[in-house]
């Protein structure tokens, strides 16, 4: 059984660096097919033709591209990210001084979205066809249709704007946690608001399938609780797609992430990318994007380890589908 589980995590390892490997062949080749001057384009018209002479040696890109693909993954293995040609910093030390702010925005719209999305779901499944079923329905499909950047401007008009209740741009001050606090507020109801809407009507399907379960049936017909049996054992099975679906959320709620900190004009990955992206900063984007890539790989790797653990048969279907 322990050779089972070290060959299921070592391929699942495999898998993880193969696909950030292909995410680097792939930021690479795009940065080399990308039509235009990077130097124009960066520098502006204004540059004399030796200081875009320079520029472009800084860069790199006057190398053969088999050599800049060397020279970028040894760059990548040693941890170095590049330096922006234009501020001189390094990429890494610009990531990591704007990954917390993307952080903290993601997990505290994730917790938010399970806090609330799980109780829903519970209770939708356990009252099916009631008034409130139906409402809960409606308002969690309603979340879900409408993008994360519409409902940002929304919320920034009524709560900002015209109620006056919570500042809006930035990230607070630095030595104020309150402050931080209430500018947290709007941007993460933002980006989980479709997310509580989508973990309840998952929970609400993945329940009623499990409620149905002869095992289910069985606890039932010992006499046990109904609260026992809806909490400690139908749950903990329900969950399971729930706990797979978070680990592609990641993805979704970096993409929300970008619109959100733009709209809210607050630091983070998302503004980053999207500023080195409009002036065609390629080490800073080839950086900035890797680092989210590995983030999303590496998330996807913990939750396909994790509910392999709370579900064995996984685990073994993986197996042997691998056979």
């Amino acid at each position: 059984m322990q050779s089972d589980t070290a060959r299921y995590v070592l391929s699942r390892l495999v898998t993880t660096i193969l696909i950030i490997v292909g995410a680097m062949l792939l930021l690479f080749t795009l940065s080399t097919i990308v039509p235009g001057d990077p130097a124009v384009t960066l520098l502006g018209p204004q540059a004399t033709p030796e200081y875009a002479k320079k520029f472009i040696e800084d860069m790199g890109l006057n190398e053969p591209v088999p050599i800049r693909l060397v020279k970028f993954f040894g760059a990548v293995l040693r941890g170095d990210l590049g330096i922006d040609v234009v501020s001189g910093r390094s990429v890494a030390s610009m990531v990591g001084a704007a990954i917390p702010y993307t952080f903290i925005l993601i997990f505290s719209a994730i917790g938010l979205a399970v806090l609330l999305g799980v109780p829903l779901g519970v209770f939708a499944a356990t009252h099916r066809g009631s008034a409130l079923d139906h409402a809960l329905a409606f308002m969690s499909v309603s979340f879900i249709a409408v993008p994360s950047f519409v409902i940002a401007i929304f919320l920034l008009l009524i709560f900002s704007i015209w109620l006056d209740w919570l500042p809006v741009l930035g990230a607070g001050n630095e030595n104020d946690l309150f402050d931080q606090f209430k500018r947290l507020i709007l941007p993460t109801l933002s980006i989980s608001a479709g997310w509580i809407g989508f973990i309840a009507r998952l929970v609400r399907t993945s329940m009623l399938e499990t409620l149905g379960e002869n095992f289910i049936r069985t606890s039932r017909a010992y006499g046990l609780s109904e609260r026992l049996v809806t909490y400690k054992y139908a749950l903990k099975n329900a969950c399971i797609p729930t706990i797979a679906i978070l680990g592609m959320g990641i993805g979704r709620l970096m993409t929300g992430a970008v619109f959100v900190e733009i709209v809210f004009a607050r630091p983070g990955l998302g503004r980053l990318i999207y500023g080195a992206v409009s002036s065609r900063n390629y080490p800073v984007v080839q950086g900035s994007v890797l680092v989210v890539v590995a983030i999303f790989v590496v998330v996807n790797l913990i939750v396909d380890l994790s509910y392999s653990a709370i579900d064995p048969r996984i685990r073994r279907g993986a197996q042997g589908a691998a056979k």
